[in-house]
């Protein structure tokens, strides 16, 4: 299985290519496919370059370097970033300069990882096809009629589009696993608190969660390792440094016990869909995994109870964009006042989406409304993590599971403009991912196979979930997937 990521890095080492050259091509790639694609909000070209003139110059003197040195990666517009803007595709921070770096990515900086540019989004990360942005949408380098996925849109189209090895999203309900399904990548959510949020333009921050996508496990556990550990600018970071992902990846799953959800064979799953689970589940058998049928009960009620959590953390969140504090302020007629400030920054600067999720969360926290909806959101929330627990622990007769595998997405990539008058419809994309975030678990999607589409292929994903903190054991069960199936072997590039 092919790992760009490794091998530039491992090339760059050597000498057989230099960190400016491996740049220049990536800044090319990512010129040439940007009217296309659109995946980047912006591309740093002089300092790319100064950045990665500095890591060959240290390689020359023979310097020790990091595990990522010439490596040129890109990140998602809602990290913040001490150069360039950060936008979160939105008016109201369309202008923002950021006086300081995310922790991950400055982890990445550490590491010598040259920073190619900044990824389109949805706007404040709140979509599942990186069509709402200021920026226009981005477009899936497999079929530009169809979208992406989202929010992490722009960065899996930075990576299938061949212009980066790796970049870094964010998950809050599915958004790094959902388009790396889509665009046929890995995508890897770790366990919340794995990876620290600081510097990440808050979502939902009980929810929320920094991670990579590239072509491969291998690159994405690089990725991963590299920005993990504890943070003390982040109080949900967990302690000590982040486990060791890579020495474990090349171990044999067989007699491991994978459970497979009676929920993940709906019959509203597309029909490649079913045959990328089924073929995961063969590949698994084959290699020695025992698969057991398990029932997270509750699963259907994750949509809903995410769709209240989400938006209510969301309005607490966005609040400080008014305007005063933060984003864009109005201009104000002569006599108005704080009140007309407020309420035209925030309508100017918020898209539709936005607004919508705000006020859908100001309401369920609201006198009146907290305990029928947020406060039951919540029990369903822990109903939710004890079905998975129960799954990862077993009990009577049931055997506990190492994993769980499951689609990645109902279907594969729609078409741009297909889902935007039906937020429903574009909230249930989500329906295999946010149960997930709800029990702050690691998970990953990995390449499943294709749909047939007018002579196009289009990608699917499976996504395999594993106990809170093992993330290397769900490592390992991904990687020895991929490599059964090859699926990851074909490039959209």
């Amino acid at each position: 299985m092919p790992s760009p990521l490794l091998d530039l890095r491992n090339s760059i080492r050597s000498g057989a290519v230099s960190a400016v050259e491996a740049t220049r091509r990536a800044l090319e790639r990512a010129h040439a496919t940007h009217g296309a694609i659109n995946a980047y909000t912006q591309i740093f070209d002089e300092r790319a370059i100064e950045q990665a003139a500095e890591i060959d110059a240290r390689l020359l003197r023979g310097e020790p370097v990091g595990p990522l040195a010439g490596v040129p990666v890109a990140i998602k517009d809602n990290l913040c970033l001490a150069w360039g803007r950060t936008t979160c595709a939105s008016r109201m921070l369309e202008h923002y300069r950021s006086p300081f770096t995310a922790t991950s990515v400055q982890r990445l900086l550490d590491a010598g990882a040259v920073i190619v540019g900044k990824t389109n989004l949805d706007e404040f990360a709140m979509g599942s096809s990186t069509e709402r942005s200021i920026f226009g949408p981005t477009r899936n380098p497999w079929d530009v009629s169809r979208v992406p996925g989202g929010s992490s849109g722009g960065s899996a189209a930075a990576v299938a589009d061949g212009s980066v090895a790796g970049a870094l999203g964010s998950d809050t309900g599915g958004s790094i696993r959902q388009p790396a399904g889509l665009c046929n990548l890995v995508g890897y959510k770790p366990t919340y608190g794995r990876v620290s949020r600081y510097g990440l333009v808050a979502y939902a921050s009980s929810l929320d969660q920094v991670g990579p996508l590239a072509r491969s496990v291998a690159d994405a556990a690089l990725l991963a390792q590299t920005i993990s550990g504890e943070d003390a600018s982040d109080a949900t970071s967990l302690p000590g440094p982040g486990p060791d992902l890579l020495s474990e990846l090349e171990r044999p799953v067989d007699g491991l016990t994978v459970g497979v959800p009676v929920q993940a064979r709906s019959a509203a799953n597309h029909p490649a869909v079913a045959a990328a689970l089924g073929a995961a589940i063969a590949a698994l058998e084959a290699q020695g995994a025992r698969i057991v049928e398990i029932d997270l009960a509750h699963a259907d009620q994750a949509i809903a109870a995410y769709y209240v959590i989400a938006p209510a953390e969301a309005s607490s969140n966005l609040a400080r964009f008014d305007g005063v504090r933060y984003g864009r302020r109005a201009k104000l007629a002569e006599g108005e006042g704080l009140a007309e400030l407020y309420e035209r920054s925030r309508s100017e600067g918020f898209g539709p989406e936005v607004q919508r999720r705000i006020l859908l969360g100001t309401h369920v926290l609201s006198s009146g409304y907290y305990d029928a909806y947020y406060a039951t959101a919540q029990k369903v929330r822990r109903l939710i993590r004890g079905d998975f627990d129960g799954a990862f622990t077993g009990g009577g007769s049931r055997p506990a599971c190492h994993a769980l595998l499951m689609p990645t997405a109902p279907g594969p990539a729609f078409r741009i403009g297909e889902k935007t008058a039906d937020p429903l419809a574009l909230y249930l994309e989500d329906v295999y991912t946010v149960g997930v975030n709800l029990a702050g678990l690691p998970a990953i999607s990995v390449p499943g196979g294709f749909a047939a589409d007018n002579g196009r292929a289009l990608p699917v994903g499976v996504q395999l979930v594993g106990p809170m903190g093992e993330d290397a054991l769900l490592l390992r069960v991904a990687r020895m997937l991929e490599r059964a199936t090859g699926f990851g072997q074909r490039s959209a590039a």
